[in-house]
């Protein structure tokens, strides 16, 4: 543990150093939230709150896949990875450190979509539905997490921002998250049940009001947390045997 808490603060340290990095995670939810949540929905409570959780998906979705796709590509890069591999701890402290790290730049990033939230619109959640609304962020956070780690062992940094950027917006928009429950164009509807988006998304909603998530929807994020976790040790493995065999 003491050495995952290490790992953590090293890796808090290496972002913060470069603030354009924090900035930019909780930019294009803050945006969104201003350019389509408190225009469209913000005078009514019930899709103001649901709305806000759908940026919240957003900005944990932007936030991990960002954070491990190109920040893991760019670490590989740097002759400080090869050495930490080399220690004999193994790779379990520096996993731990790089989730725990990501898990709480996520959590930061949520700052400015819930300041807009709570002074701009009518949104509403009681204590206890926030709390667990907080908790659930850490359940939604494990397939965007597996997502970037996969970009980033798999692809050098160049190639990890691309796809990084061309996965971000269709699943963002597939999933349903720029819509309320049930008002996507027909087509997302049929598509969104099978991204991890929606079932992330259908989460935080009930988490936050009234409503009871698709069993295809949850179904289908579990499915997609066990491939992403057996593409993320794939990609590891398949990193460490080139360079270091």
């Amino acid at each position: 543990m003491k050495l995952t808490l290490v790992h953590a603060r090293y890796q808090l340290l290496e972002t913060v150093r470069i603030p354009i990095a924090v900035v930019g995670s909780a930019f294009f939810p803050a945006a969104a939230m201003l350019f389509f949540v408190v225009p469209f929905a913000g005078d009514d409570p019930t899709p103001a709150t649901f709305a806000t959780a759908a940026m919240v998906t957003f900005s944990v979705l932007s936030a991990n896949i960002f954070q491990y796709g190109v920040g893991v590509a760019e670490d590989r890069a740097q002759p400080w990875d090869p050495y930490l591999r080399t220690l004999p701890v193994g790779s379990a402290p520096r996993f731990a450190g790089r989730v725990l790290a990501g898990l709480l730049l996520s959590y930061f990033s949520l700052i400015p979509v819930l300041l807009i939230a709570a002074t701009l619109t009518e949104a509403w959640i009681s204590l206890p539905g926030f709390a667990l609304a907080a908790g659930t962020v850490a359940v939604i956070s494990v397939p965007f997490t597996l997502m970037g780690l996969t970009i980033g062992y798999a692809l050098p940094s160049k190639a990890a921002i691309v796809v990084a950027q061309v996965l971000f917006f269709p699943l963002a928009f597939g999933g349903g998250l720029l819509s309320a429950p049930g008002q996507a164009p027909g087509f997302i509807e049929v598509i969104a049940p099978y991204l991890p988006t929606r079932g992330a998304v259908e989460l935080m909603w009930a988490s936050v009001g009234d409503f009871r998530p698709d069993p295809l929807s949850v179904g289908m994020l579990a499915v997609w947390v066990a491939v992403l976790a057996a593409l993320a040790g794939w990609a590891y493995r398949r990193d460490e045997g080139r360079r270091f065999t």
